[in-house]
Formats: C-alpha cells, sequence, structure tokens
C-alpha cells in the first residue's frame, strides 16, 4: 500500500476503525457457531498459504527492514521486525501445533443440579472481538490471528507503522484463507492508520472491541493503561531476572544465564537483571562475566561485582564492565546489555526483585531445592524457574500452539495467553417449568 493511501485525518481514522470493528464484531456470529474442524481448515489453508507465498511475504518484509534502518530504529526493534524463512517455517508450524489442540469452545467447566431441579452449567464461550495493539513482530499478527479463529474470536489488528507492509500482505492471506473455507473475511481486520492518534481512538472503541491487548515496550502498555475504555490485558513489558543461588552448579548458572540473556535479548522473556550470591560470586563471577563478555554482552555492574571480578581477572581493565546506576536495575534493556548485582543471600534477592520487577518471568539457579521452592512461594511473577532459562516462557514452548502474548497481570489470566485464555464462560440453565 503506498503512504498516500494510509488514512491520515482522524474522520477517515475513525471510519475505518467503526467500519471494520463493526464488521469483526458481526462476524463472530458466524465464526462462533462454526464447527472445529472448519475452523481447523482455515488455519490449516494459512500454514499452506504461508509456505506458498514465502517470497512475497520477504520482500515486503525486506522493505520494512529497510524503512526501519533509514529512521535509525533500534537493533533490538528491527530484529522484531525481521522475518526470514525459518521464520516464517516457524509460524507455519505453530498454527499446525495450534490444529492438533482440542476445541476449547463448548468446554464443560462444571456442572450441578439444584434442589429444585434446574441443572446448570458453566460452559466456556470466546470473549468475543479482541483488539491488539502493538509494535514491530509481524508474527504476533499471524499468531493473535490464528488463535482468534481457533477460540471463535474476531480480532482487529493495529500494529505499527515499521511492519505495514508485512501486515497488509500476511492479513490478506489470512482473509483470502478464511474466505476459503467459507468463513467472514472480517473475522480478522487490520487497522491500516499507523498513527498514534488510530492507536488512541482503537482504545474508545467500546460496544465494538471486548478487550484489548497490548504488546510491545513499556510506554505503550503503559499508554494503553492509561487511556483505555475498555477492557485491558496487558501483555509484554518484562523486566526479568536470574538469581544465582550460593549451591548452583557453575556450569548450569553460566549456560542458563548465556541462553536467557542471549538466545534473542529483543524480547520480553530475556533477562534484564543477574543477581548472585556473594559467596558462588567469590568463585565464579570471573567465569560467568567472562563467558558474558565473548558473546558480547555489556555489564552494568555494582561496586561489588566490580571489585571481586577485578581480584578474580587480576586486576586487568575491562571496559565492558561498567557502573551500574540505579536505573538500570529498571530497565528492560531488550538488548545485549545485562546489570549484574551481588546479593548477600536470598532474602536480598527476592527484596531487590520485589522491587524492580514486571511480574513476567524470574528464575533461580540453585542444587538446594529448599531455597527454590522458597524462591517459588515468594517471588511474585507469571512464571517462576528453577534450574532452568525465562525463555521458556512462550505460549509454544508450553504446549498452547501459539500464544496472543504473556499476560502480566491477574485478572482474568496470567502467562501465556492460550486459546482458555481467551475465553469467557457462559451458564447454562436448564429447566421443566420450574418458577421463583
Amino acid at each position: 500500500m503506498m503512504e498516500s493511501q494510509i488514512p491520515s485525518n482522524k474522520a477517515v481514522t475513525e471510519n475505518e476503525l467503526l467500519t471494520k470493528g463493526g464488521a469483526c464484531k458481526s462476524a463472530t456470529v458466524t465464526l462462533r457457531r462454526s464447527p472445529l474442524t472448519q475452523r481447523n481448515a482455515a488455519l490449516a489453508e494459512i500454514a499452506q498459504r504461508l509456505s506458498s507465498n514465502t517470497p512475497l511475504i520477504l520482500e515486503s518484509n525486506h522493505r520494512d527492514v529497510v524503512a526501519a534502518r533509514e529512521a535509525n530504529l533500534s537493533t533490538a526493534m528491527i530484529d522484531r521486525l525481521t522475518l526470514t524463512e525459518q521464520r516464517i517455517r516457524g509460524m507455519a508450524t505453530a498454527l499446525e501445533d495450534l490444529i492438533a489442540l482440542p476445541d476449547p469452545l463448548g468446554v464443560v467447566l462444571d456442572s450441578w443440579t439444584r434442589p429444585n431441579g434446574i441443572q446448570i452449567e458453566k460452559v466456556r464461550v470466546p470473549l468475543g472481538v479482541i483488539g491488539i495493539i502493538y509494535e514491530a513482530r509481524p508474527n504476533v499478527t499471524v499468531d493473535a490471528a490464528a488463535i482468534g479463529i481457533k477460540s471463535g474470536n474476531g480480532v482487529v489488528l493495529r500494529g505499527s507503522r515499521s511492519t505495514l507492509a508485512t501486515n497488509l500482505v500476511l492479513v490478506s492471506l489470512m482473509q483470502d484463507s478464511l474466505e476459503s473455507v467459507e468463513l467472514p473475511r472480517s473475522s480478522t481486520e487490520l487497522i491500516t492508520d499507523p498513527s498514534p492518534s488510530a492507536a488512541r481512538d482503537m482504545m474508545e472503541l467500546h460496544g465494538i472491541i471486548d478487550v484489548l491487548v497490548p504488546r510491545g515496550g513499556a510506554r505503550l502498555i503503559q499508554e494503553v493503561r492509561r487511556n483505555a475504555r475498555i477492557p485491558v490485558l496487558e501483555t509484554g513489558e518484562g523486566n526479568c531476572h536470574l538469581y544465582i543461588h550460593q549451591s548452583a552448579s557453575p556450569s548450569m548458572a553460566v549456560s542458563i544465564a548465556l541462553n536467557a540473556k542471549t538466545s534473542r535479548p529483543s524480547v520480553c522473556n530475556a533477562i534484564e537483571t543477574i543477581l548472585i550470591d556473594e559467596a558462588w560470586a567469590e568463585d565464579h563471577l570471573g567465569d560467568l562475566l567472562i563467558a558474558l563478555h565473548g558473546a558480547s554482552v555489556e555489564c552494568r555492574c555494582c561496586e561489588q561485582t566490580r571489585e571481586i571480578a577485578s581480584r578474580l581477572l587480576q586486576g586487568a581493565a575491562h571496559p565492558w564492565l561498567i557502573s551500574a546506576s540505579e536505573e538500570d536495575y529498571a530497565t528492560e534493556f531488550l538488548d545485549l546489555q545485562v546489570a549484574v548485582k551481588i546479593v548477600s543471600g536470598l532474602a536480598e534477592a527476592v527484596e531487590h526483585i520485589a522491587r524492580y520487577t514486571t511480574h513476567h518471568s524470574e528464575a533461580i539457579v540453585a542444587e538446594d531445592s529448599a531455597a527454590a521452592e522458597t524462591f517459588f512461594s515468594a517471588v511474585d511473577a507469571a512464571a517462576v524457574y528453577h534450574n532452568a532459562s525465562t525463555r521458556f516462557t512462550d505460549g509454544g514452548e508450553f504446549g498452547f500452539g501459539a500464544e496472543l502474548g504473556i499476560s502480566t497481570q491477574k485478572l482474568h489470566a496470567r502467562g501465556p495467553l492460550g486459546l482458555p485464555e481467551l475465553c469467557s464462560y457462559t451458564y447454562r440453565i436448564r429447566g421443566a417449568g420450574q418458577i421463583r
């Protein structure tokens, strides 16, 4: 789509929102009643079209990447918006995994009979229309639409300007797939206006959008939290910690730290701070820091970390060991940077996490099982790990097929938003003429 075709004034934007939002809401009437076989057929068709149209998708994505570089977007943001053949295959595989999962709709969650003979069932149903405001990451476009289709929900997508060309192609392919299996094209809609005003208008679509999901950095999430007039499921912001207990296996601690920081630093389940027991640091800190440096990670260290490192590394100058500021402990770097802090023990580690956590994913490396259990009970996060990388906080890794995001709040869902989390429930009551 040419820039001149993108709606730019408020009246046009509101018309696009109302038209597409209304069409999506109407489509949900058909979608929620469609059989599982039809919804799965749509997903299979999308997977096939992603594979057969990979060159077209990569061509549009390349235009987005070039424009992002010209706009001097961050390395992390460019990584998030970049697609490769492997990433497109991953998107198609996630759809196949989603197809294999059972139907979330119509599941009887509970049932009972009252003394007057009335029979009551609590049955899972779709939420309705889900609006998603997100930055970069065109894989979210496919994941969100697909999980919406499987769970009988309409989805209204509003991506960022940086991925508009890619999103236009992806949504067109998905709408063609829906139409090919006789489901409404408008089950998935894309808002093409990438302006901030379009996002704000979308936050006010009460009566059309049933729940709003922001996916992106802290600024986006806070903006939605402040301005939305419809229910919000907060996702994404991840100031995640790795705590290395004094009993930790040195090789395991280093391996987990490297994976959690470097396997893909631009995503929300990557760690941003490493907390280290002083007793462990006195013997093994040097090995950890050298490994991080070898992976091009810039370490922002507390003074005690720098002092111990100076002794263990024979006092050599290490410009990559930068003094940490208070702000660093609250920062989601989303890049090859990490804060490193020495703590006196488990209690101080838990206290530090409580102060700076975004309630996403927190991990402890420890051979002491009692310490791990204390960490589990004391740390408030959507996902808490013992001897494993925080990078597993992901719908696919949890066996959910795909996800809409990682919820960091407590109501109504927490952690990876899979199929059941995109459903509400209704009470179905059967009687035989009873009156009250």
